[in-house]
């Protein structure tokens, strides 16, 4: 598919967006009862348009903390691009602009018979929808010596951003000069598929101004990830990286690949090659894989994933550890009129990704308005862009459009998913004031 006929796909997921976005004016005097737990992208987005769908809902989120710290972009705290107060998004537009109502408090339970969650606060709070935004939980278990209490210390993961992403960005910039960072990559499904390499990419930017000498190690239980092709070419431009021949024989045809004599400093051992993690050992800083025990100075681990704890009180998870749902509007199989969005879901060929859960949210949420009032809901339409950076000037992305395709959600949009391979420097810039637009004007559309 060419780039003309994907931003036409484009265009049609933002007109089914648009049409979902038209107002309910047959419902405007039901005064139904929405409540949303988990207060994230997902949460925030169907809360905000609920009430831009149905200024007559009652909307309420419940939420454990009162500022919401965004995991999208917080990798740039690590090399100084951005602080941890730069993370914080505040709730006060949805309340006032749209008079949602907030409950800090954390989840608890759920009588789905009473339509009624309880929280630790002993609140009982009513309902006649309920969605669910759970995000998603680390399993530190999943590796031998690990632990939250070992990442909460000395090995932090800052997968979900707060205390240890500060401690990993202390513990990065002190690096004593020639240290080795390794960076251990997540198995499939987790948060983000671009991300734990973006990571890499923007600490070796920084490094080799500042400390040229160090090394950085991706160790990966897996053969490949999402923007592979094209941050794997922006290694070897910008860090002298040595593709795998896998890659150069797949690539070759299409763009000049480099090989370096000698290699930079950054370095990616995939599964193949014994790139599995097995044990951290916190006193001694090693990390041991299927290959070989890693001397480290600086170790980061982003473990396997689950949905978030509140899913599994509530019975939402079921042996995969997230949530399945009915495809058309995200309804729980498990629980009556219980919706379940983001990362949490189980969503098929979509990603767990900020954005999808964005989409998700709003296609949710008109389902909603439109069942309550007896109407069928349109068929849906979602969309997922995930941008990257392999350096500051240097932008990537992948951009989807789904639908639900034999019963499941498949992606529609063909091959032409990312920039391709031949983008010229300037497309290459471009890239990355996209990605740093974007980070603004998401925020802006789900919690302003």
């Amino acid at each position: 598919m060419n780039v003309a006929t994907r931003r036409a796909w484009l265009g049609q997921a933002l007109g089914a967006l648009g049409v979902l976005a038209a107002p309910s004016l047959a419902f405007a005097q039901n005064r139904a009862r929405i409540v949303i737990v988990g207060g994230g992208v997902g949460g925030a987005t169907a809360a905000k348009y609920l009430k831009l769908f149905n200024p007559e809902l009652s909307v309420t989120v419940i939420e454990k903390n009162p500022v919401y710290v965004r995991p999208y972009g917080s990798s740039e705290v690590l090399n100084g691009h951005v602080s941890m107060e730069d993370l914080n998004v505040s709730y006060d537009a949805l309340k006032s602009r749209y008079g949602i109502e907030f409950v800090f408090d954390t989840v608890t339970g759920v009588d789905a018979a009473a339509h009624v969650v309880t929280t630790a606060g002993k609140q009982k709070i009513g309902y006649d929808r309920l969605i669910v935004s759970p995000g998603i939980e680390l399993m530190y278990n999943a590796y031998a010596g690990y632990s939250e209490a070992v990442a909460r210390t000395a090995v932090p993961s800052g997968w979900i951003p707060g205390e240890q992403t500060a401690l990993l960005a202390k513990q990065l910039q002190g690096m004593r000069e020639g240290g080795t960072f390794v960076l251990a990559a997540p198995p499939n499904p987790y948060r983000c598929p671009p991300g734990p390499y973006e990571r890499a990419s923007l600490m070796t930017e920084w490094f080799q101004k500042h400390n040229p000498t160090a090394k950085v190690i991706i160790v990966d239980p897996k053969d490949s990830f999402v923007t592979d092709e094209t941050m794997l070419l922006g290694w070897n431009r910008l860090y002298n990286f040595n593709l795998p021949p896998d890659y150069v024989k797949k690539m070759q045809a299409e763009v000049e690949i480099k090989q370096h004599a000698k290699p930079g400093m950054l370095s990616w051992v995939r599964g193949k090659d014994g790139g599995r993690t097995l044990k951290i050992d916190a006193k001694k800083m090693t990390i041991e894989t299927e290959a070989e025990v890693i001397k480290a100075d600086v170790i980061n681990v982003i473990p396997p994933m689950r949905a978030g704890q509140v899913a599994r009180t509530l019975g939402l998870t079921d042996s995969s550890g997230f949530c399945p749902v009915n495809r058309r509007n995200f309804a729980s199989t498990l629980l009556p009129d219980v919706h379940v969005i983001g990362d949490a879901s189980i969503a098929d060929a979509m990603p767990k990704s900020g954005f999808s859960a964005n989409t998700q949210a709003k296609v949710v949420a008109r389902a909603i308005v439109e069942e309550l009032a007896g109407r069928q809901a349109p068929e849906p339409l979602w969309e997922n862009t995930c941008y990257a950076l392999a350096g500051e000037d240097y932008g990537l992305f992948v951009a989807d459009v789904f639908k639900i395709v034999d019963g499941k959600i498949g992606r529609i949009n063909g091959k032409s998913r990312y920039l391709p391979l031949k983008a010229t420097p300037a497309q290459l810039k471009l890239g990355a004031r996209y990605q740093q637009a974007w980070l603004r004007t998401f925020t802006s559309d789900c919690f302003a």
